[in-house]
This record gives structure tokens, sequence and C-alpha cells, in this order.
């Protein structure tokens, strides 16, 4: 039997593709994620062509393969959904056109999800975290690829943006740093793995900004700080390399729990500290964060909700997610929304937009409760 109201979400915003199936209710059906990173390891990053031929040779088999797997013909579908921004423009063509084209098949609403939203609203997921999900406005650390931004979560589609990064995303400051350490690509992964063997209390390593008024950050400093370490010998030998991946780590870690309680100092309704993106994979800024929200903030408890590890890296999941949560609110989209390579989360529609309130138009499964 088709699962009421599902949803098929394609994420090919970078160097993922990726294809999932949830029922209406938030139930993952089935979900698949190919990584690109062997086409791209050998040019030490991202090659936006070779990314978008990827995604057009991999998606529908992706798409197919999820759809089997959850046991649905293509007519059971209640929606599609596909990243249609920020990201790459190649790719977000190749993945909001394929979903088009299935929404136009068959007769369905298409939901142009913007990828930080999809990060914002993950752990919103039913049954996802433990003791339930973070209730609306929560405090939103968004550490995903060239993003570093501390987001007011009011409600889906109303998102205030407190601070952001002033250079460097704390993800590109991570690959910068392994590279200088002669790590493969992608680098935070393999640094995070490095320091695990490493002192991070050898190498004093600047803490920028902290302690400064606002949510802002900058990492540029510290990335030089490393170039000029490594110039002086300082990763000569396996032990200087550890110590200095496990130093400049701390320093990350702890500039952004600063950041993140001054953020928090900005919101003061908010009752969690929400961790999204690829760095919210990483064991010591997810323990730092976690100590943060532990401590007191104006007298009022703040828990630390960050999604399943799988779930922090791009995928599809929180791409159907994202559009189940839109849909609800009659959020669909015309089928002319043209992919957006750059896509402000402050610049999104909530429940007053120009679509909401069409309940009738709603597919079974996804009408607001």
């Amino acid at each position: 039997m088709a699962a009421q109201g599902a949803v098929l979400g394609l994420e090919s915003s970078c160097d993922e593709t990726a294809a999932a199936v949830l029922a209406g209710d938030g139930t993952v059906l089935a979900e698949a994620v190919l990584s690109q990173e062997q086409e791209h390891a050998r040019f030490g990053g991202v090659v936006p062509e070779l990314a978008a031929r990827a995604h057009l040779r991999h998606l529908p088999r992706l798409a197919r393969a999820v759809m089997d797997r959850a046991g649905l013909a293509p007519g059971d579908l209640a929606a599609v959904a596909a990243t249609s921004g920020p990201g790459l423009i190649g790719g977000l063509i190749v993945g909001a056109s394929f979903g088009k084209g299935i929404a136009i098949a068959r007769g369905v609403p298409f939901v142009a999800v913007n990828h930080l939203e999809a990060h914002a609203l993950t752990v919103r997921l039913p049954g996802l975290i433990e003791g339930g999900a973070p209730e609306f406005p929560y405090l939103l650390l968004l550490v995903s690829g060239g993003h570093c931004q501390c987001v007011a979560v009011e409600e889906v589609g109303r998102y205030r943006r407190l601070g952001t990064t002033l250079d460097d995303a704390v993800g590109e400051a991570f690959d910068k740093v392994a590279k200088l350490l002669g790590l493969p690509w992608p680098g935070g992964p393999h640094l995070e793995r490095l320091a695990a063997r490493g002192d991070p209390a050898r190498f004093a390593l600047p803490r920028p900004l902290l302690g400064r008024p606002g949510c802002d950050f900058s990492f540029s400093g510290l990335k030089t700080a490393v170039a000029q370490l490594v110039a002086r010998g300082a990763a000569a030998d396996a032990r200087g390399k550890a110590d200095l991946a496990a130093s400049f780590q701390a320093a990350v870690a702890e500039v952004l729990a600063d950041r993140a309680a001054h953020a928090l100092a900005m919101l003061p309704e908010a009752r969690a500290l929400v961790v999204a993106g690829g760095v919210a994979a990483n064991a010591a800024v997810r323990a730092a964060l976690a100590a943060q929200a532990e401590a007191a903030h104006g007298g009022r408890k703040v828990r630390l909700v960050a999604p399943p590890l799988r779930l922090c890296t791009d995928n599809a999941v929180m791409v159907a997610w994202a559009g189940i949560e839109r849909l609800r609110l009659g959020l669909a989209d015309p089928l002319d929304h043209a992919p957006r390579p750059r896509w402000p989360l402050d610049e999104m529609r909530g429940r007053g937009g120009a679509e909401a309130g069409r309940d009738a138009a709603r597919p079974p499964g996804l009408r607001r409760r």
C-alpha cells in the first residue's frame, strides 16, 4: 500500500547526489546518497562542471532506487521537493529540472527547497531527536559548506540572521588548514582524525572575536596563524602535524561556543541551540557546544540539539522533510521557479506568502494539522 502523502526529495547542490522518499508524517521510507568525493579529490576541491555531469548521470537512478526500496510507484507520489539553492548552479539546475519533470508528469506540487532551510528544519523530523523536536523559536548555528551563521528560527519560512562570518566559513577553514597539513580533500574529517592523536594545548593559536559583542565569526586570521607555524616547520613531523591539528580544532570549537553564547543572549526566548551542517559532525565542536548549552543563560535551560551524523552532511531526507513542512503551509512553488546560487534564509517565504492557506490544493496527508 502506498504511503499517504509520500514526497520525493532530491539533493544536488554540491558534490553529493541524493534522493529520499518520506511519508507525509515524516517517516523515512528510503534514502540514498552518492558521494562524488573520488571524482573531485585529485583536483583538491569540487569542480562545478564535473559535479553537474555526475548529478545528471546518477540522480535518475538514485530516484528510481529509493522509490523501489520504498515499494512505491511514480503514481503514489503526492509531491516532489528539490534543492533549488544556494549551491553550484549547474547541479541545482539538474536537480530542480528533474524534480519539475516528475511533478509535471504526475500532476503533483513541486517545492523549491532552500538548502539552508532544509538544514535548519532537519531536527524537527518526527522521532529523530531524543526528548522531542525543539519548539520555535530556536537558535540555529549553521555550519554548512561556505556558510557560518547564527540564525533565529522563528517558524517555517521565517528566519532572522543574528551573525555571520566576516571572511572564511568554518568548513572552509577546516579544508584550508587540512591542505596546509598535507591532508587529503575533503579536509575536515581527515583533520578531525589527526587531531584525535594530538595535544590541543601545544600551540597557542588565536581565538578571533572571542568575547566580542555580537555573534559574527572570523577564521581567516586563525588560518593564517596555522600557515605561519607550518612555514616555520611546526608540522615537519607526525607529532607536530597532530598537535597543530588538535590546537586548530580546539580554537575553532572555543570560538563557535563563544559566538553561540552571545547569540543565545540575543535570543532570550530560545530554549534550544541547534547545530546543523557538515561541521556539526565534528565531535570536538559538539562537545564544546554541549558544554555551552549546559551553562546558565539568564537563568533559563538551553539544550543542544543536533541531527544524527548521517543527516549533518548533504542528504535528501532533509530536502523531502523541508518540502513536507512547506506543503503543510500551502507553500508549493510554480514550475518556473529559477534555481538560485545565492539564497539567503531571510529571503524565504513563510505562512504569509502568496500561496499560503490553500488547504484544498494540498495532497492527502499534507494538510495543515
